[in-house]
């Protein structure tokens, strides 16, 4: 019979998170294949666990997944660890993933800690709706491509940016979606966490010549003053997915949910015109 692929999320910093299901299922696996070896071996030893491990990261991933898989099919169980969160966010582990499901390997997911809902949620910003861009691409003007892609979108945006390259996201948020309000959040969960927050002007005049360090979250407001979509173009896109096989009530509750607008409008207006 085939092994198990357990997903399984780790500590964003501080070690005191880490669950008791994500300590017994590292005890119990074969093998763990870890993003950074050298750290997940700190870890390990701070659990006081001996296991073998196999390093899985973005240089290696095709190569490494066949090689992970080739293991389950002979009945090994493995644990997938990135060097902080859950695997497969901005981290290697997808292919790992996809590959599992695509063979029929039973997959289960160990939930932990996630640096993209805790900034969201300390951010102070609108946490029930919310897009996350995962790092933005370095060049500025594809950097400046994506951000105009979410200019008018309503969710709250979350992205991961590096220190050196934050002063330039901070600049191009202020070009391409304005003055608005958002979080920095650094080192979330460790001894020097911080959480900078205000309209994008004052978080960067606070943050002048100063030397940012660290894992950094930028939490950003979504569009405020978005143009409503029209009555009927969300009736036809109702309209779709009610052609698709969906029940028209749920069809213009997913509508009205995703795009805005109002779920009784749709409803009605697709009840009327059969």
């Amino acid at each position: 019979m085939a092994g198990r692929l357990y997903v399984v999320g780790t500590p964003i910093g501080n070690l005191g998170d880490i669950t008791e299901r994500a300590i017994a299922t590292l005890r119990s696996v074969d093998l763990v294949a870890a993003e950074d070896t050298r750290r997940t071996g700190r870890l390990l030893v701070h659990l006081g666990i001996k296991k073998t491990m196999r390093s899985l990261f973005e240089g290696n991933e095709r190569a490494r997944t066949q090689e992970l898989l080739a293991e389950l099919r002979q009945g090994r169980e493995v644990a997938l660890v990135s060097d902080a969160g859950m695997p497969g966010i901005s981290d290697p582990g997808y292919l790992l993933v996809r590959a599992c499901v695509e063979a029929g390997i039973e997959v289960r997911i160990v939930p932990g800690p996630s640096a993209v809902t805790a900034a969201l949620v300390v951010s102070g910003l609108p946490s029930e709706r919310f897009v996350f861009e995962g790092f933005l691409p370095r060049k500025v003007a594809a950097r400046g491509e994506r951000l105009r892609a979410i200019a008018d979108d309503v969710r709250t945006i979350v992205v991961f940016e590096s220190p050196l390259r934050l002063p330039s996201l901070l600049a191009d948020v202020v070009a391409e979606l304005g003055d608005r309000r958002i979080a920095v959040c650094r080192e979330l969960t460790k001894l020097h966490e911080e959480v900078v927050r205000g309209r994008v002007s004052e978080v960067r005049a606070l943050l002048a010549g100063s030397r940012t360090r660290g894992e950094i979250v930028v939490v950003i407001e979504g569009a405020r003053d978005a143009e409503p979509v029209a009555l009927d173009r969300l009736v036809d896109e109702a309209r779709l997915l009610v052609k698709d096989g969906m029940r028209k009530r749920e069809a213009a509750a997913i509508v009205a949910r995703e795009r805005g607008g109002s779920a009784n409008a749709i409803y009605e207006v697709l009840v009327r015109r059969r």
